[in-house]
Order: structure tokens, then C-alpha cells, then sequence
């Protein structure tokens, strides 16, 4: 599944119950994938899923993973952080554990979560 799929499926999610389970099957099948295939799948740009808070996590996904793969972010990746920090497991132990280690690329947008 490319990340523009993704962001279609989430877009029709009723929930985050099942955006987060997209989002694991999304990370599973690219972690399959040959690493000199997967930028393929973060090329293109995802459309809007009409929240603000899961098109900066797109962003944020796609910087992260192409970095951890020793790639640049792909061209359409902008830098728009959120007005409002988002902590997506928002439990004291999970914020405290986001709040010390949410990895550079969601940080900088506002998104506070474990790797």
C-alpha cells in the first residue's frame, strides 16, 4: 500500500480505533518491502483526509520513514506544524513517554508519540 492509499482509507475511517490498526498494516507491509522500493510507496502526495491532525502525521510518517532509510523526505512533504500540540495516546505515561521521545519529524509538527 503506497502512503497516498493510506490517506484515502483513513479519510474513511469512522474512527481512530481503525486509522491507528491502517496505520499499523500500512507499517507492516512497508517494513516487508526491499528498501530501495520503498520511497516508491512515500512518493506521492497524499490527499487531505480532512483532519489536520492525520495529514500532519502523513507528513511527519513520510519524513520519518524516509530518513530512517537514509533518503531525504519526498517533494511534497512541507512543514506545517499543528496549532495545537497532539498527543494521539493520550494516557499521563504515554504523554510522558511521547513528550521524551517523539521522533524529530513529528515533534517539529506538533505530533508527541512514541516511535
Amino acid at each position: 500500500m503506497r502512503l497516498a492509499q493510506l490517506s484515502g482509507h483513513l479519510a474513511e475511517a469512522p474512527d481512530d480505533a481503525l486509522r491507528w490498526r491502517l496505520v499499523a498494516e500500512f507499517l507492516q507491509e512497508f517494513a516487508w518491502e526491499p528498501v530501495g522500493d520503498r520511497l516508491a510507496l512515500l512518493a506521492d502526495q497524499p490527499q487531505p483526509t480532512g483532519d489536520e491532525r492525520w495529514d500532519a502525521f502523513l507528513a511527519s510518517l513520510a519524513d520519518y520513514l524516509a530518513a530512517r532509510d537514509g533518503a531525504g523526505r519526498p517533494n511534497w512533504v512541507g512543514f506545517r506544524p499543528l496549532r495545537r500540540f497532539w498527543f494521539p495516546f493520550n494516557t499521563p505515561a504515554a504523554r510522558a513517554d511521547a513528550t521524551v521521545h517523539a521522533p524529530a519529524a513529528f515533534r517539529g509538527r506538533g505530533i508527541l508519540i512514541a516511535p
